[in-house]
């Protein structure tokens, strides 16, 4: 048998080896490194992320109810009160609406019409011949005439053969129809207009009670003049402002 040797490298050999342990140390470590930092958004992938839910999967949850407000409430009622004073301002002194409950204006106006009424008109001016107005009658002043202005202040007023003169001159309305006759007795033609009043007569002159029956009105028991009539829609009509 032959003897046993122990092999034996030389110095060079091991630097060799222990060169290439120390290179493939290197490799691996950076390969576990690499594999713990993400390519696309280069964070940490050993750490613990966060997960947030999707846009549309929170939208789902139900929403908080708003807790009751006092405030809004009393904002509420405060517009409420505030329309209602506007509402009683406007019906007071700029217009008011009105039904026609005579059959005296037709064809001009139909009973139950709905018309504005201007309150400003007669607060600026006076009244002119041939206005509408709504006014309270010197007989029953619960319930508001509609008729047209014929005569004013110191103007004289004459009906013959069933027409109207004023003045002396022929006073022809075309939406007037029917003989314009006397009614009471104690009105007598010519009849002047005293100051500070008017002289009225409804279009429907035969079935029309006005200034032939109560005489002259009072300027200051004029409510308006009409300047519309909204309804019926299907008619609706603007009258000379």
């Amino acid at each position: 048998m032959s003897p046993s040797r122990t092999a034996t490298h030389s110095p060079a050999y091991s630097r060799q080896v222990d060169s290439l342990s120390a290179a493939t140390t290197r490799t691996v470590r950076r390969c576990c490194s690499a594999e713990t930092v993400s390519p696309y958004t280069g964070q940490d992938l050993a750490t613990p992320q966060t997960v947030t839910q999707p846009d549309y999967e929170r939208s789902a949850e139900p929403p908080e109810e708003a807790p009751f407000s006092w405030r809004a409430v009393l904002e509420i009622v405060q517009a409420l009160a505030l329309a209602v004073v506007i509402s009683v301002v406007l019906n007071l002194f700029v217009v008011q609406v009105t039904e026609v409950r005579q059959r005296s204006m037709e064809t001009t106006l139909l009973q139950n019409d709905r018309v504005i009424v201007s309150k400003i008109d007669y607060r600026l001016g006076t009244p002119m011949g041939g206005d509408i107005i709504v006014f309270n009658p010197p007989i029953d002043s619960s319930i508001p005439y509609v008729k047209r202005v014929i005569a004013t202040a110191g103007q004289t007023i004459d009906l013959r053969d069933g027409r109207v003169y004023v003045d002396g001159q022929l006073v022809e309305i075309p939406q007037a129809h029917g003989l314009t006759q006397p009614q009471a007795p104690r009105i007598t033609y010519p009849f002047r207009v005293p100051a500070g009043e008017i002289f009225v007569l409804g279009d429907n002159r035969q079935a029309s009670s006005d200034s032939r029956t109560f005489g002259s009105v009072p300027i200051q028991n004029i409510i308006g003049k009409v300047v519309l009539r909204f309804w019926p829609a299907d008619r609706l009509t603007f009258f000379e402002w």
